[in-house]
């Protein structure tokens, strides 16, 4: 049985290659459309794009994933975001950010963890203060340290500017979500010692 549909989407299988269906999640993973059967959860996706989660970044890093490990095909991680209107290319690839009236979900490895625009467990929820995730991280070549604190909290020191962006985060696997103070959704992944995050590659 699938366990998620997403009905009548733009789907982005790869940043650059979308067309309008259907996309079915079992247990973690992207499923093949001629394996499914009713699904136990749906998300209406009509005038909404589905697109893959990941930062460009993370395929210059150190023992980098495979070009397609973010596709959403058949086999692949069923992680991604499912909202408004059209989504581009670039903003798929590099800075995804997306105002909460526009995010009908979020999804991390077949798990829904953001629906309509609102988390669906507060922020802090699980997280372990001794997590090594959970430091000050830098970006020496943007000057931008970013704090991520037990509370599900983080803030961002830019150009010497302390708290110039400040929110509430989700850890989910290697995925970071992130919730800004100013009203909108952004992405991250960890991928060994650093973190990826809008074209920041984050280190401790």
């Amino acid at each position: 049985m699938t366990d998620l549909i997403v009905a009548g989407a733009t789907v982005h299988r790869t940043p650059a290659g979308a067309a309008v269906g259907d996309l079915f999640v079992r247990g973690t993973t992207i499923e093949d459309e001629e394996d499914h059967a009713p699904s136990s959860t749906a998300i209406d996706g009509h005038g909404a794009s589905v697109v893959p989660l990941f930062v460009d970044t993370v395929f210059a890093a150190p023992d980098p994933p495979a070009r397609d490990a973010f596709d959403l095909t058949p086999g692949n991680p069923a992680t991604f975001a499912v909202i408004d209107g059209r989504v581009r290319p670039d903003e798929i690839r590099s800075m995804l950010v997306v105002r909460p009236e526009r995010l009908r979900a979020v999804v991390v490895d077949g798990s829904v963890i953001v629906r309509d625009g609102r988390a669906v467990r507060p922020a802090g929820a699980g997280l372990d203060a001794s997590d090594p995730r959970l430091a000050a991280r830098t970006d020496p070549r943007r000057d931008m340290t970013q704090f991520l604190t037990p509370d599900g909290r983080y803030s961002e020191t830019r150009g010497g500017r302390r708290d110039a962006w400040t929110g509430r985060f989700w850890i989910d696997g290697a995925r970071i979500t992130y919730l800004d103070d100013s009203g909108f959704w952004a992405f991250g992944q960890f991928h060994g010692d650093q973190l990826h995050h809008a074209g920041f590659v984050l280190e401790s």
